[in-house]
């Protein structure tokens, strides 16, 4: 093979690959949260659908999306899930029938208890300073904002 062979497919290269580290990170780290979410019985994607509710309480299926960049054919059975396990009720808007509100129950309140100390765990296993989490952070935040 000639250089210039090898030169036109670098960009092709694993290491040369922007999306790998993102996708990989994002893994290891899901994965860091699995023994803590399991202990309250969620889900990744259940556990920051949750701290959306916590933080407003109530919002629309679409709200959701907005803030956690998914689709309501993935947010609606997740949803549904969650109002299986009382966590949340799911009613239709008196003003639009076709928007869908998914409101935190007391029982999802108190589930908050028991995941108060998550953030900080997570921190414990993240080989970051302060400094390079906020920067990592505003970096990835970005990023998305680009994507959206």
């Amino acid at each position: 093979m000639s250089t210039n062979k090898a030169g036109k497919f670098d960009s092709l290269k694993l290491d040369n690959q922007l999306c790998f580290p993102l996708y990989a990170c994002s893994r290891e780290v899901v994965k860091r949260y699995t023994p803590y979410l399991d202990a309250l019985e969620l889900t990744y994607t259940q556990y920051v659908a949750m701290l959306v509710l916590w933080e407003h309480g109530s919002v629309t299926v679409k709200q959701a999306g907005i803030l956690l960049h998914l689709d309501s054919g993935t947010l609606t059975p997740l949803f549904k899930r969650l109002e299986e396990k009382g966590l949340v009720t799911r009613s239709r808007s008196k003003e639009d029938e076709r928007s869908l509100i998914v409101t935190i129950t007391k029982q999802g309140e108190a589930l908050r208890e028991r995941a108060a100390d998550i953030p900080a765990k997570m921190s414990s296993c993240l080989a970051l300073e302060h400094g390079e989490a906020i920067q990592l952070y505003t970096l990835l935040h970005k990023l998305l904002d680009s994507l959206s």
